[in-house]
């Protein structure tokens, strides 16, 4: 990763492989980010777009990787769109990621419809009149359904993606119902579910799904994803997600 210009409250994450992410107090990255990109799995020849992307971490991880031909990153913020573009240079990618500063509600004209393999997407978890509504505008969008709704999310995956193109989304479990309906109301089928738990036990906290456009019906439960053995020490998998990570 080259050098590059940080500014007020900027830093780089190495996330391994000489790859970088530029993050800010505005954009980061957390466990949930790593999940999907880690669920998702893309393949070397995949086309993909990362919806809501922020400082651009699933595209980065892809790329850190080996993953995927082709990346975009959508971002209606334009501070975590400027992130993911100087990422984009200092490391060098500008041949297989670019940066797409929109409303996902809004990309007819700036990607072509019906030609992405993958679709990603880490949403606000909360509807917009949820609970407490976070007081900056960064958090509104990121947490509340302040800029876009599930009908929009799922609107723009389906546009997006090829007949049998996949899409993976995380979201919290009190909402897996409402996720797998508005999937379906988009012609993609709900066809791989995974519920993470911080330990074995326990209630789960996230639900990774993945569906398919224009699939068959048939959805697939695989074993739970379990964060923490009970000596508060990562399990195999949860290390094996964050090994390069933590190696550098």
């Amino acid at each position: 990763m080259k050098n590059t210009e940080l500014y007020e409250n900027e830093h780089i994450e190495i996330l391994g492989n000489d790859i970088g992410v530029i993050v800010s107090d505005e954009h980061t990255f957390g466990t949930d980010a790593m999940l999907l990109a880690d669920f998702a799995a893309p393949k070397r020849a995949d086309r993909a777009c990362d919806l809501g992307t922020g400082c651009g971490i699933i595209p980065f991880l892809w790329a850190r990787d080996g993953k995927c031909s082709e990346t975009v990153g959508v971002e209606i913020q334009q501070k975590g769109f400027l992130q993911t573009e100087r990422s984009i240079q200092a490391n060098s990618l500008e041949n297989k990621m670019k940066a797409v500063n929109s409303d996902l509600r809004e990309l007819k004209g700036k990607l072509d419809f019906g030609s992405f393999d993958l679709v990603t997407m880490n949403p606000p978890y909360k509807k917009e009149n949820a609970g407490i509504v976070s007081e900056s505008e960064n958090e509104r969008i990121a947490r509340h359904e302040t800029a876009c709704t599930f009908d929009d999310i799922c609107k723009a995956a389906s546009s997006l993606l090829r007949f049998g193109g996949r899409f993976c989304i995380c979201i919290r479990p009190e909402r897996l119902f409402e996720m797998m309906k508005t999937m379906s109301d988009f012609r993609m089928e709900p066809k791989r579910l995974r519920l993470v738990k911080s330990r074995a036990g326990e209630k789960p906290w996230l639900v990774l799904i993945e569906a398919r456009l224009g699939g068959k019906s048939g959805l697939t439960v695989e074993s739970d994803f379990v964060l923490y053995k009970d000596d508060g020490s990562y399990t195999e998998e949860m290390n094996s997600i964050l090994y390069l990570y933590r190696k550098d």
